[in-house]
């Protein structure tokens, strides 16, 4: 995996691009210098678990033949206070789903993928509590 990082602005706004030629826009706080440009760093990594994550369930339950109307995913995450790094103490996934869903299916999709095969969430897990829960139709 190759990613190179170039500096936007006279500040902190960066763009990353991969070897496809995919961008992400990257800024910092307007305390540091940042102008809301792009997604924080901190903010990438959360995304990050939450589109690992989804990958495995809708290809788990994809498989599985059901049939997935709507999908959405809200995650809520706690940093620790006080502290350099300021690292994430506490996550929570909450998979969010409208279709024809066998809940048996669902609990067990999501359940491999945040125990078993989430690269992001076995990294982030080993300093955050990550909590997960879904909501059907």
């Amino acid at each position: 995996m190759n990613i190179h990082l170039k500096r936007v602005n006279k500040a902190v706004h960066l763009e990353a691009t991969n070897e496809n030629g995919n961008k992400v826009q990257i800024d910092g706080a307007p305390k540091i210098g940042g102008e809301d440009q792009g997604a924080r760093p901190m903010e990438l990594l959360i995304m990050g678990l939450g589109g690992c994550s989804s990958m495995d369930v809708i290809s788990i339950l994809t498989k599985q033949k059901q049939v997935i109307d709507e999908y959405d995913v809200n995650i809520t995450a706690e940093r620790t206070e006080d502290q350099t790094p300021n690292l994430f103490s506490k996550i929570h996934v909450e998979f969010v789903f409208k279709g024809d869903i066998n809940e048996t299916k669902l609990q067990r999709a999501i359940s491999l993928s945040m125990d078993k095969y989430c690269s992001v969430t076995k990294i982030m897990e080993k300093t955050a509590k990550i909590t997960h829960s879904y909501k059907l139709n």
